[in-house]
């Protein structure tokens, strides 16, 4: 078994695809036979998600979809000290997910064709998010 961390740079709200950084820090462990790889995000208001790395449209309307849904500025928010965008991003959290499992062979992810590892950017924020690796 390993353990490790990683820092997913962010420039904003949105999805973004950190799935080479996963395939790397694999790669470095020189793991064999099946398993799982197991990612956890350690921030409330980001989440993760495996999407559609192909077509970006796919993305955005997810993007768009979740903004519609969990507004800024609801009056109902009581959560405003650290901004507009802090209690939708807390929202749009639970709504999605803290963690990921992904089947593995061989120190491989078995991801679909398709498929891509994200991190949803909830907030506006710019910078690092820190998400734990363990396969």
């Amino acid at each position: 078994m390993a353990l490790g961390k990683l820092e997913i740079v962010v420039n904003g709200q949105g999805l973004h695809e950190f799935t080479d950084e996963v395939n790397r820090w694999l790669a470095g462990q020189n793991l064999f036979g099946s398993g799982l790889c197991t990612l956890f995000i350690q921030h409330t208001s980001a989440s993760l998600l495996i999407q559609e790395n192909a077509d970006p449209s796919a993305r955005l309307d997810l993007e768009n979809w979740l903004n519609r849904l969990v507004p800024e500025n609801d009056p109902l928010y009581t959560h405003t000290l650290e901004g507009p965008d802090d209690m939708p991003a807390h929202i749009k959290a639970s709504l999605t997910a803290c963690s990921l499992g992904i089947p593995m062979e061989n120190g491989r992810l078995l991801l679909g064709t398709w498929q891509g590892i994200y991190l949803w950017e909830h907030r506006h924020h710019r910078g690092k998010r820190r998400v734990i690796v363990q396969a």
